[in-house]
């Protein structure tokens, strides 16, 4: 079975300062990894190099069983559309656009004709029912970082990036969001790879992982 996410040997410098180094890694369709450590080790950049929004100096990534390094700008969007969803700690839904809109942004970047079928389900799902025509000014974080998983999940990706999707939340609200995390992850047969400092939500991973500038090792001994 190819991996949702295969990471050989990667490294990542700015300038002379090594940020990690021989990163691999495997995540196995429907596999839920949680990618814990020191504040400045680079957990953000690894999962923006896992996502190919950033560059990397040495090894490979491969999404989908396609080596992002070896596709054009446009491919590589292509293929991130397909068969990526990201969750950010700080929401980044449009502001200018409703709940709905937000939510169908990656279905109509795929040119898909079943928005509006799609995005209603998928709002059911995460709690958000009547609520499709708001604005995100009016809504609360834990609703706004529902329907940044919404958005995330609603096109079916092979895989979800999740950046410190509670870090903005209390604990309650924390808690619910993981749930509904993990439950939609589930549901879609979705590998999720979470970076997270909440032990409470590392502890609810199928693998957890520390990262080091050595490299990254099965934080479970």
């Amino acid at each position: 079975m190819t991996p949702a996410l295969a990471v050989d040997g990667l490294a990542k410098r700015y300038g002379e300062a090594t940020v990690f180094a021989d990163v691999t890694l495997r995540v196995a369709p429907g596999e839920f990894v949680a990618i814990v450590g020191e504040s400045g080790v680079g957990k953000s950049t690894l999962l923006n190099c896992m996502a190919g929004l950033d560059h990397w100096d040495a090894g490979r990534v491969l999404l989908a069983g396609k080596d992002l390094a070896a596709l054009d700008d446009d491919a590589r969007a292509r293929l991130r559309r397909q068969a990526l969803g990201f969750v950010f700690q700080a929401f980044h839904v449009l502001p200018h656009l409703d709940v709905a809109q937000n939510v169908a942004l990656p279905l109509m970047l795929l040119g898909r004709h079943d928005a509006a079928a799609a995005v209603d389900a998928m709002l059911d799902a995460v709690g958000l029912q009547g609520l499709a025509a708001r604005l995100p000014q009016q809504l609360s974080g834990g609703q706004l970082q529902r329907v940044a998983i919404a958005r995330a999940l609603v096109h079916r990706p092979a895989l979800l990036l999740a950046d410190e999707p509670t870090g903005n939340l209390d604990p309650g609200t924390a808690a619910r969001v993981m749930d509904l995390l993990i439950a939609q992850v589930r549901a879609h047969g979705a590998a999720l790879v979470l970076v997270t400092h909440s032990e409470a939500a590392a502890a609810r991973a199928d693998r957890v992982l520390h990262l080091t500038a050595q490299g990254i090792a099965d934080a479970r001994g």
